[in-house]
């Protein structure tokens, strides 16, 4: 048992980021030009001597191997130091180092990036063939998570996108045309689907040490096959949404002339004849064009 403890917690120690403290590099150039002076001067002051002959090139190759060790560290950028397999830390702070010439170094940016992903081609919760793109904001915050917890980070991002992507839209429809009670929609959603969708690249990306600034949908519109399908769709239901709304309004209004003919009384109307003032002034109002009205000049017999 004491054993697999054991493992565990080196397991846990390994897999967290650590900076690396490597002092200024201004040190380690001063150093390295009195080693170049110096192999110079000792060509050209002791050439026919052995300490000349020998000392000098060693000095020169030993400048040589060790400015390999020089390292600049630009604003939001970081660089991950290795030596023989083994991580030894992360220089995040600015400036200019001399580390370890045998170290491995691989810079890895930390400014925030933008990720435009393709439209992709997917089914929404009721099968519908869909054309989605997401806009994502995303940064490295843990380097050594991104260097080793995955091949290559960015690839990474892209494919976790896609399939973060095809899994919001099995969640949700496009819309609610057939399911009046869904509240939530790909459509209409706004914040609250780009909030589960931060989330869920958050907890994809996690493992590469990535941070989710932000992410939303960019562009979702029906496949091409049933967009003018669905189009005519949307628009049949705007007609006929305003198409009720005109029928209530000019119901009321029939109404309306109705009861203050009788409260005037300026004229007594049998059930015949109010059905056919109904059925006139429903013509005029509930027309898509304008009525033509016929006078009538004599009795109204």
């Amino acid at each position: 048992m004491s054993y697999h403890c054991d493992i565990k917690i080196i397991s846990n120690k390994m897999e967290k980021e650590k900076l690396d403290s490597t002092s200024t590099g201004y040190m380690g150039l001063a150093i390295l030009l009195a080693f170049l002076v110096g192999g110079i001067l000792l060509l050209v002051l002791f050439s026919q001597q052995l300490i000349g002959v020998i000392g000098g090139p060693v000095c020169l190759l030993f400048t040589a191997f060790m400015a390999t060790g020089f390292l600049v560290i630009n604003p939001n950028e970081s660089s991950v130091l290795t030596l023989f397999g083994e991580y030894k830390g992360t220089l995040k702070r600015n400036g200019f180092y001399w580390v370890n010439p045998f170290f491995v170094k691989k810079k890895i940016s930390l400014r925030a990036r933008n990720f435009n992903s393709e439209l992709l081609k997917v089914n929404d919760k009721l099968g519908n063939p869909i054309m989605i793109g997401i806009v994502l904001v995303w940064k490295v915050e843990e380097t050594f998570k991104a260097a080793f917890q995955v091949d290559d980070y960015n690839r990474f991002v892209e494919i976790q996108s896609e399939s973060a992507v095809r899994k919001l839209a099995g969640h949700y429809a496009y819309d609610n045309f057939d399911d009046e009670q869904t509240d939530i929609t790909l459509r209409g959603g706004g914040e609250e689907v780009n909030h589960v969708l931060e989330k869920e690249l958050s907890e994809r990306l996690h493992i590469a040490g990535i941070n989710v600034i932000e992410a939303r949908i960019a562009h979702l519109a029906y496949s091409a096959e049933i967009a003018q399908a669905m189009l005519k769709r949307q628009q049949a239901t705007a007609v006929v949404a305003a198409r009720t709304k005109i029928v209530e309004g000019a119901v009321s209004m029939v109404e309306m002339a109705l009861n203050k003919l009788s409260d005037r009384k300026i004229i007594e109307l049998d059930d015949e004849r109010k059905a056919v003032m109904i059925s006139n002034l429903l013509v005029v109002l509930c027309s898509d064009k304008d009525a033509s009205p016929v006078v009538n000049a004599g009795s109204i017999y």
